[in-house]
């Protein structure tokens, strides 16, 4: 699920380059950051809950 997840936002983050998405808080092509922030958390959260204690 990870390994998805972390090949979705690697092609938003190409697309936010090329042209940005125009979504809220990602309308400059410099707001690409904030993808790979988010991308962080998401992939955390994913490998937090895979392992359950």
């Amino acid at each position: 699920m990870s390994k998805l997840l972390a090949l979705i936002i690697i092609a938003m983050m190409a697309i936010q380059v090329i042209k940005p998405l125009g979504l809220p808080g990602l309308k400059r092509r410099r707001d690409c950051w904030k993808l790979a922030v988010g991308a962080l958390a998401a992939i955390s959260v994913t490998a937090l809950l895979s392992h359950q204690w």
